[in-house]
């Protein structure tokens, strides 16, 4: 997910850093891509500013992952991946977790845009080498490329899909080719790319999951594993970028290990035992009233909250349209009628949530109020297609006193209900046919089940029979891949400039294919020509309004149940880790922590009295 601005003066929405610090009407040589300004770092830095680049290499640190894995292939849709294998490849760019939508040169040494903007060239590095000592070649990226788009996760066909074509150069040069110059994104997203070997994949089936160890080039490999258990990360001790600026002060640990578990609660015992040394806490009861045990009276466990810049999306109920139950907006605004956020907030996560209003929550792209101005000038053409209240009536979440008595809500969900045909028979609603209205909320883990339940017995007073299933991480995502499911908890992320990621959210080509991002099924034509409009915009400026108008048309859809955010970072750790001075604006930036020796030891010593 990246972001925007001008490249050239003539608008292009890229900046690009040329060595004189300027802008060029030719072709330009650089070592950043920003869409959001003049990248921060000239060509020579020396590392990253938020990292400490003495920070000391060494020692093991063991971190939770939830679930299962059958698979060391993250980009396919078959099987469920291992976390942790991006530590395995480098991409041609790297991004700066301290500004908004820059990207510094990593895998590529150079960048150059011509003057046409139709394209972007990347120069790999010399010194670039696969863990087998081979370089890294202008074949590996044009294979990596093309191989994803036809063989990988549907999500990178949307992605990348105004690329027509890419073009070896040379052993270390390759070019992409675009069918337009107004995306203005996309020499940025294709150095995201976690560029893969093509020699170690000949004779190998890319679409099947298999959990040989696969070859990298980044700064760890894969050490031992128990299948679907635990696996173990060992760092590349000749890692050919470890005194690469991008990579300087970072990837500190010797070993990362992942232990896995099937539960959060037994997670979270585990952590309080001392077997797990780091965690991100997102649980708000666990954060209030969880930590209280002897480790942290001692000192022995520490607790932070990390404030962050970050855009945080849409998080919510989200219902399969594709189901007819869910078709009728009138049906769909029913049910958010009768969820009681209020009630949540005061009684579950003590007050630590702030409700999410946009789906481009906590940004200057989120819409408010009426459309006006620019916004209405873009959603006018759309009027016919549109409900007349996107132009007419502010979007407002209902809210609730919070004693649990929502009767207001409920009455105003049973009256749209009515509208949609489905009236009260003994108690159940049931449509013209006699069939009730029932449905099934998946679930990927019981901890979400303290939300879930609660709304069912909400929509029981509507007289909605809805149910509860909870299943492991595995079964979970084959079912969403497959759209096999009425309701679910999704999670749609956001960044400071939205682009082609959209298209995988929002769109009609995306809503029937099979794992792509578009779980709730959204398909409307004035939506997918928003899309394209966001991708296009020529500046930041239109990009925000062009954004707003998207996130009015999608909000008016009653599409989800919104629900919570939050604005910081909740994480708690034994005490034996080194941290910079400060965060990154946009990350945690766990990756530019270390192994404290005389913390470490102390903590050793002091766990033998617990």
């Amino acid at each position: 997910m990246m972001q925007r601005r001008d490249l050239f003066a003539a608008g292009f929405g890229l900046v690009a850093a040329t060595a004189a610090g300027a802008q060029s009407a030719g072709p330009i040589r650089t070592h950043a891509l920003s869409l959001l300004g003049e990248p921060a770092l000239p060509a020579n830095f020396p590392h990253f500013p938020w990292v400490n680049p003495d920070a000391l290499k060494g020692g093991e640190v063991t971190l939770t992952a939830l679930g299962s894995y059958d698979s060391f292939n993250q980009f396919i849709l078959r099987g469920t991946a291992a976390v942790g294998l991006n530590n395995l490849y480098d991409s041609l760019l790297i991004e700066s977790a301290d500004e908004a939508s820059t990207e510094y040169a990593h895998l590529a040494e150079t960048i150059e845009i011509p003057a046409d903007r139709m394209g972007v060239t990347f120069e790999l590095r010399e010194t670039a080498r696969w863990h087998d000592g081979r370089p890294i070649t202008a074949e590996d990226v044009a294979w990596t490329f093309n191989t994803l788009r036809t063989q990988g996760r549907p999500f990178y066909r949307a992605y990348w899909g105004d690329v027509s074509e890419v073009v070896v150069e040379g052993p270390r040069r390759v070019t992409f080719r675009f069918r337009t110059n107004e995306n203005r994104e996309l020499a940025l997203i294709l150095g995201q790319m976690w560029i893969l070997p093509k020699h170690y994949w000949e004779g190998r089936d890319f679409a099947r999951p298999s959990l040989d160890v696969p070859l990298g080039s980044g700064p760890y490999r894969i050490d031992r594993f128990e299948s679907g258990r635990s696996i173990a990360y060992r760092r590349v001790p000749d890692y050919w970028a470890v005194n690469l600026n991008t990579r300087r002060g970072t990837q500190n640990f010797d070993v990362m290990r992942y232990e896995y578990f099937r539960d959060v609660t037994v997670a979270f015992e585990a952590f309080k035992a001392g077997q797990i040394d780091f965690r991100t806490e997102n649980i708000a009861r666990n954060w209030a009233t969880g930590y209280d045990f002897p480790a942290v009276r001692r000192g022995l466990v520490k607790r932070d909250e990390i404030r962050h810049q970050l855009p945080t999306g849409m998080q919510a109920f989200v219902m399969n349209l594709r189901r007819p139950l869910f078709q009728d907006a009138r049906v769909r605004e029913a049910l958010l009628q009768v969820f009681d956020y209020e009630w949540l907030n005061a009684n579950i996560f003590n007050g630590a949530y702030a409700r999410t209003t946009s789906f481009f929550s906590n940004s200057e792209l989120a819409s408010s109020g009426l459309p006006t101005g620019r916004e209405l000038e873009i959603l006018t053409p759309f009027r016919a297609q549109l409900p007349e209240s996107v132009f007419t009536t502010e979007h407002r979440l209902p809210t609730t006193d919070g004693s649990g008595n929502n009767r207001e809500g409920l009455r105003r969900a049973l009256d749209l209900m009515r509208q949609a045909g489905w009236t009260i028979r003994d108690r159940r609603l049931v449509n013209a046919q006699g069939q009730r209205f029932e449905f099934e909320i998946l679930l990927n883990g019981a901890s979400f089940e303290r939300v879930a339940l609660p709304y069912v017995q909400w929509l029981q007073r509507l007289g909605v029979e809805a149910r509860v299933r909870t299943v492991d991480p595995a079964q979970y995502q084959v079912r969403i891949d497959a759209f096999d499911f009425d309701m679910t908890v999704d999670v749609m992320g956001q960044s400071l400039s939205p682009g082609n990621e959209q298209r995988d959210y929002f769109t009609c080509a995306k809503a029937q294919e099979n794992g792509s991002q578009n779980v709730a099924g959204i398909c409307h034509p004035v939506i997918d020509a928003l899309v394209e409009l966001v991708i296009t915009a020529p500046d930041r400026e239109e990009l925000i309004v062009r954004t707003r108008a998207l996130d009015r048309v999608l909000l008016h859809g009653q599409f989800v149940i919104p629900q919570w955010h939050n604005r910081a970072f909740w994480i708690a750790f034994w005490d034996r880790f080194g941290r910079p001075e400060r965060n990154p604006k946009y990350a945690l930036g766990f990756d530019s922590w270390w192994i404290d020796p005389t913390r470490d030891r102390a903590l050793q010593e002091a766990k033998r009295s617990l």
